[in-house]
């Protein structure tokens, strides 16, 4: 009997501390939830400090963006309260998802690749903005132009004497060739060889940079965005071209472009295909630090799905756009990601024959010699109008 009692005790010991274990486990808090973030130091904290503080509150660090005096990083909830009070912090902010600009429904189709390249036409977009027209007087050749996008064909034979260097922002250990084929899109209309095959670009001699921060599905970190710009500084760009956009302001991207804006570099980026609504237009093209570009089609009006609002500041052709696309093959494609590298060309151009311009002139002179669309002066629609590139390198007024 004794025996007997002494196993049931045993038992209900054994039961009452499973008991006691699974009601710890019930109330255990639960997981912390990690995310991207981009942490903002003081201008005063240098890199070993920055590493130093990450790695103390078990932090993933992702790469220095010093551009901002930040790093990439991922971080659970509870070190990015305990890391907001360091005094070293100035802020930390998410490192959202930005997205390519190209018109929705033409996403995700795969170019029909061709044995033998297409006899030479020239697009419908770059005759339209007269770019053609200054090809006696400049051709682009002493400007660089940085596509900051999916990165470039690197082999494509209608860009690859143009191609003068790049960056991978997404992996350094990599070339910035194309996956996706939006890059190499945008670059044709930018700088495409006058060779006798595809297509022609607004300057058909531009030095082009590819500088890769959006994947093979079209999308990036903003980590990536300001890594990319940063290289742009470092490496002496005069153009930046940004077909890609967020709905979602952060602080980081503006002093970003910011800072881009301060090296002198004309900075020009699709406005989005948030139309027809008004105050649609995406960031980084809502700063007033970027040339904000909407898409008209071949009768000049602008298109549905344009974004407006009053920081667009130029219209031009984004409406089935013809050009170079991933694997030496060629494509059409609409969206304000189309329109968009018609004006950084232009801008390339303008600074070819005024190479003391700062990017304010350069902007100015764009601005002053558009062809007026829509209502009399200024819109939301298609800001001060049309780029012109032969009025804005010649001076002479245009139809």
């Amino acid at each position: 009997m004794k025996k007997r009692k002494i196993l049931l005790s045993v038992f209900l010991i054994a039961g009452l501390i499973s008991g006691l274990l699974g009601i710890k486990t019930i109330f255990s808090a639960p997981p912390q939830v990690k995310a991207r973030k981009i942490v903002v130091f003081n201008e005063d904290v240098g890199e070993e400090v920055q590493k130093n503080l990450l790695k103390k509150f078990d932090a993933e660090d992702l790469k220095n963006l010093k551009l901002i005096n930040g790093r990439a990083a991922v971080l659970s909830e509870k070190a990015v309260k305990n890391l907001s009070q360091s005094p070293e912090i100035k802020r930390i902010d998410d490192d959202i998802i930005v997205y390519a600009l190209e018109k929705l429904s033409e996403l995700g189709k795969k170019p029909k690749g061709s044995a033998t390249q297409p006899s030479e036409t020239l697009p419908w977009g770059i005759d339209r903005i007269d770019a053609d027209l200054v090809w006696g007087v400049t051709t682009g050749d002493t400007v660089k132009v940085a596509v900051i996008d999916t990165g470039i064909d690197l082999a494509h034979p209608d860009l690859k004497n143009n191609i003068k260097g790049g960056y991978n922002a997404i992996n350094s250990r990599r070339s910035a060739n194309d996956d996706n084929g939006h890059g190499t899109h945008v670059a044709g209309i930018i700088g495409a060889i006058d060779n006798e095959i595809g297509v022609i670009g607004v300057g058909p001699k531009i030095n082009l940079y590819a500088v890769k921060v959006l994947n093979r599905n079209g999308s990036g970190y903003l980590s990536d965005i300001i890594e990319g710009l940063d290289w742009c500084i470092d490496n002496g760009m005069q153009v930046v071209n940004m077909s890609l956009g967020t709905s979602s302001y952060v602080e980081s991207f503006e002093d970003a472009v910011k800072r881009v804006e301060a090296a002198g570099i004309v900075q020009v980026a699709a406005a989005g295909n948030s139309g027809p609504y008004d105050d649609t237009v995406n960031y980084p093209a809502k700063f007033p630090e970027v040339i904000a570009v909407s898409a008209i089609d071949k009768t000049d009006t602008i298109t549905s799905w344009s974004s407006r609002g009053p920081e667009v500041d130029l219209a031009a052709p984004g409406v089935s756009i013809y050009s170079t696309y991933k694997g030496s093959s060629y494509k059409i494609l609409s969206g304000t990601s189309m329109a968009s590298p018609h004006v950084a060309g232009a801008a390339a151009l303008v600074l070819d024959v005024n190479s003391g311009y700062t990017s304010e002139q350069v902007k100015q002179k764009l601005l002053k010699t558009a062809d007026d669309l829509g209502a009399p002066g200024p819109d939301n629609l298609y800001g001060a109008g049309l780029v012109d590139a032969e009025e804005a390198v010649t001076g002479i007024e245009t139809e």
